[in-house]
């Protein structure tokens, strides 16, 4: 019976001991000034949504260096790199390489001086929302999970995706059959940029982290006159002054407190010059939920106030106000169990000082399109610390899309590697 036991506590203590796999950091640290470089490149060379190709060859390149094998185009710019490395989950892993069409003012010494062609319109070009810290970290943890081979098995699948800034990427890729042709993945991660933790540090939540995206367009027609004689006129710029107005009482008085929904009205196009009265006046919303249900009550009150304010104004039927509501992008869910073991994984890689619980925003992201097909594969996506220790004591935070947003690369490099690789490590180890 004691010898029993003992061998019981002898297998257990070895065991604890061993514990999962440990990512090499010195391997990380190595690779680090090729990374930085790499960044560099790809911070200067901005390419922005649809317009990826060089960004897109760059990676697919690197990738196949280290043993992948890559798909190119496959959705657009889309690539998808494949490492087979004995049995075991197969496990997603995406980045997004798009630009934004924006000048920067950072004034680094890698500043953006590209400019692309928008709608027939010359624009600036910038990294302005991390994706070439996303692209770098991702570079990185495929070199790293590679060089750390021996320590897990399983099929890493990485996902190169264009389009997200218009959130119309990873839905491309889907469609291409992403999928049918490589696989259902048991698990997918993400991550994305913080242009307010320090770099070193992650913020993950549970559950619920970013809202859908949904465009609605309303198109408010009226009667138009001279300036000077607005009772001969239905003016639609007065009523979609009144509708602006209206539709802010959505989220306060239709929705339910407990629940979370945004609606905005970022653009109102409408007239010419000072002295005419328009006949159509079209405003453009971003509407936000992490639940359909809500939106679907903001959706039904943006309709009804339209006509009210039309009906008010006495326009007749064929002039009612066009609402035009576009399909929303899926809320980003982080599968509850998956989140422990990433958290676990990232407070071994980094310390638990270093693991934020992050609070849910009111930010999109295409990425949540990965875990919300019929598959319904479990997914995590978090936050990289990225803010530079200088403006982190200063204050000086610049949000994501400003063009004065830039994260401190090296830190924000060696973190993100390393804790994804570690996250990915004890995926391919774990039986959830």
């Amino acid at each position: 019976m004691r010898i029993a036991t003992l061998l019981f506590i002898l297998v257990f203590t070895s065991s604890f001991v061993a514990g999962p796999p440990i990512v090499d950091k010195k391997i990380i640290k190595d690779d680090l000034p090729f990374l930085v470089e790499f960044y560099k490149t790809r911070h200067k060379n901005p390419e922005i949504s649809l317009q990826e190709k060089g960004t897109s060859k760059a990676l697919a390149t690197e990738l196949r260096k280290v043993g992948f094998t890559v798909t190119e185009n496959f959705g657009g710019y889309g690539i998808v790199g494949v490492f087979k490395n004995g049995n075991g989950p197969t496990i997603l892993y995406r980045t997004d390489m798009d630009a934004l069409p924006m000048y920067e003012k950072t004034d680094l010494a890698y500043q953006s001086q590209l400019k692309a062609t928008l709608n027939g319109e010359e624009v600036g070009t910038m990294h302005s929302c991390g994706h070439d810290i996303h692209m770098t970290t991702w570079l990185g943890t495929a070199r790293a999970m590679v060089a750390m081979k021996d320590k897990w098995k399983g099929t890493l699948l990485l996902i190169g995706q264009p389009a997200e800034e218009i959130g119309a990427g990873a839905k491309m890729m889907l469609e291409a059959g992403l999928y049918q042709k490589f696989g259902v993945p048991n698990y997918g991660l993400g991550l994305h940029s913080s242009p307010t933790l320090p770099a070193g540090k992650v913020g993950i939540g549970k559950g619920f982290v970013m809202a859908s995206s949904q465009s609605v367009d309303i198109n408010v027609y009226g009667v138009g006159s001279h300036g000077a004689s607005p009772h001969m006129s239905i003016d639609p710029i007065v009523l979609s002054s009144m509708l602006v107005m209206e539709l802010q009482t959505i989220v306060s008085r239709n929705v339910k407190p407990t629940e979370s929904a945004v609606v905005t009205v970022g653009t109102i196009r409408g007239g010419t010059v000072g002295n005419i009265i328009p006949d159509m006046v079209t405003l453009k919303l971003t509407v936000r939920s992490f639940k359909e249900e809500v939106l679907e009550v903001v959706n039904k009150r943006i309709k009804e106030i339209a006509r009210g304010v039309g009906i008010a104004a006495g326009l007749p039927e064929d002039k009612m106000p066009e609402v035009i509501i576009r399909e929303a992008g899926p809320a980003n869910f982080n599968n509850p169990a998956m989140t422990s073991r990433v958290i676990q994984s990232a407070t071994s890689a980094i310390g638990k000082e270093n693991v934020i619980d992050e609070e849910p925003v009111m930010l999109s992201e295409d990425f949540s399109y990965y875990g919300q097909t019929e598959h319904k594969v479990p997914t995590v996506f978090y936050w990289l610390g990225t803010v530079p220790d200088a403006r982190m004591k200063k204050g000086d935070l610049p949000g994501l899309h400003s063009p004065f947003y830039y994260p401190q690369p090296e830190i924000s490099l060696e973190t993100g590697v390393t804790v994804t690789s570690q996250a990915l490590m004890d995926l391919f180890n774990t039986k959830m």
